[in-house]
Parts: structure tokens; sequence; C-alpha cells
């Protein structure tokens, strides 16, 4: 899919305060980034989970949760735990946004703070 943009009617220098010429043509194309490939060389999906760090929440619990959650391992979800507690935040689970919506509910049964994002 591309998007069309107009294009500006005179470009000025940043630095040099010129004018510089004017781009051929009437409108700019941009292409869609390409989806990247995680690991296992499957496609990302369009939404993403984000789970942000919590002083409060015993870690075992948040592990468990993840599990119930997303259906990952112990050991996955041990992995996303650590990277929320040394980063703040951390990417919990990739796929639609129906599924990354009821992942995140799932999650805040025990008050996670999460957010669902875009891609």
């Amino acid at each position: 899919m591309q998007l069309q943009y107009p294009r500006i009617s005179s470009l000025i220098h940043p630095v040099s305060n010129e004018t510089l010429p004017e781009p051929e043509g009437e409108t700019a194309t941009l292409e869609r980034p390409v989806r990247i490939e995680d690991e296992t060389g499957k496609t990302s999906g369009e939404y993403r989970v984000i789970l942000y760090d919590d002083d409060h929440t015993p870690v075992d619990a948040v592990i468990e949760q993840l599990i119930k959650a997303t259906k990952c391992s112990l050991l996955k979800a041990t992995k996303i735990t650590r990277e929320v507690e040394a980063k703040g935040r951390g990417i919990c689970f990739r796929g639609a946004r129906d599924k990354c919506r009821q992942v995140a509910l799932v999650l805040r049964e025990i008050r996670l703070q999460c957010e669902v994002d875009c891609d």
C-alpha cells in the first residue's frame, strides 16, 4: 500500500535559508514499511502488548499471569519479566488487535499496567 502526500511548493534550506528548486511531480510516494520477522522467521502481528514495571506485584505472580494471558512457556514468561524489570517496560505479546486486547485484560486482572499499541 502506498501513501501519497502533496509536495510543498517551495522548500527552504534549513541552514542557508536559500530556496531550493521545486521537486518534479505533484505528489510524493511513501512505501509502507515491511513487517519485521522475529527469531522464528514469522512476521510480527500488527499490534503488541506492552507491559510496564510494577514495584508492588510479586515477580512470581507476574510470571503466572503472563503464562495465563499469553499461553507462553515458563522460560519465556521469565525472560519477559526480567526485561520489564531491567528496562521498565517490555513487549509481552504480538498479534491481532482483538487477541492483544484479550491478553491485556487478563494481565489487568491482577492490576498489571499494560497497553495495546500499534506495531
